[in-house]
């Protein structure tokens, strides 16, 4: 992220939002996979990662968005965090079907 040219504070937030989401895919999917890329938009420079689990899937992803809301004895700030904590994010999950989250920073001009 510091070849990207990302500040301190901006490697922070994306890295504090990867670990919560590593976590998750850890501890509610059974493991999985992340990817990172390096995103190129005219000339806007970023970071994307994905993380893809296998595992139970998100019933209710609104409710799983929803500050304090937890199915593991948390704080429940995980998911919203990470949300927060991106520029962009974005969340796919099917019950059964395991779960898919990609945030990305992007570099202010």
């Amino acid at each position: 992220m510091i070849a990207c040219g990302f500040s301190l504070i901006d490697q922070t937030k994306m890295i504090t939002a990867a670990s919560e989401l590593a976590r998750n895919t850890l501890r509610y999917g059974g493991g999985g996979e992340a990817h990172m890329l390096k995103l190129l938009n005219g000339m806007r420079r970023g970071v994307a990662i994905t993380f893809i689990d296998h595992g139970p899937g998100i019933p209710d992803i609104e409710q799983a968005l929803t500050d304090g809301y937890t199915t593991g004895g948390g704080m429940g700030l995980g998911l919203s965090g990470a949300k927060r904590l991106a520029d962009e994010f974005h969340l796919e999950s099917e019950p059964g079907q395991g779960t898919t989250v990609r945030i990305s920073k992007w570099k202010p001009y």
